[in-house]
């Protein structure tokens, strides 16, 4: 069965189209639920309250555009809201040089480990350098998602690239110490 069909089928609460929607997307998008969330099991959280909203909206999806892309936009939100919900957001305006660069030697540093330093910093700087770096969105549909100011998006996103370069400056200091 197509993708549209399996669509059509699950804005008709089919179980079967849902479910095979669910098996198809649910890696990826737990992937993306790992980004915003600081444990496995709260992306976990993230994943199946995103996946209710997806289905309660089916019908708002029109064919426009990705039905990836729709639901990662989902997916963004429902971790965002959870946030919000919690009073996690408490953004700050912090005055950071708007650019700091990161130097990475791939060879020394892992996949994992990045994202294990990504998982660690602040909810607040965590939530925008996602949204900016990895997900590639503007400071001023950061501003409007999350109810803060550009420039209180570009400072955190300095903060939090200022955070990751010194975590990763320091775990290639300890691997250059390890050669010797």
């Amino acid at each position: 069965m197509s993708l549209k069909q399996l669509i059509h089928k699950s804005k008709k609460r089919d179980i079967k189209s849902q479910s095979e929607i669910y098996q198809l997307f649910a890696g990826k998008l737990f992937a993306l639920c790992l980004k915003y969330s600081k444990t496995p099991q709260e992306a976990e959280d993230n994943l199946q309250e995103a996946f209710i909203t997806i289905f309660n909206k089916m019908e708002q999806y029109k064919f426009k555009g990705s039905f990836e892309g729709w639901m990662k936009r989902i997916v963004i939100n429902t971790a965002l809201q959870t946030y919000r919900k919690k009073n996690v957001l408490n953004l700050v305006e912090e005055n950071f040089p708007e650019e700091v660069e990161v130097e990475i030697n791939e060879d020394k540093i892992s996949l994992d480990y990045l994202l294990k330093i990504i998982r660690e910093l602040p909810d607040r700087y965590r939530m925008v350098f996602n949204l900016y770096a990895l997900d590639g969105y503007s400071h001023k549909d950061i501003s409007s998602m999350l109810g803060i100011a550009v420039g209180t998006s570009k400072s955190n996103l300095s903060r939090a690239r200022l955070i990751l370069k010194e975590k990763v400056e320091l775990s290639q200091q300890k691997q250059s110490l390890k050669l010797f």
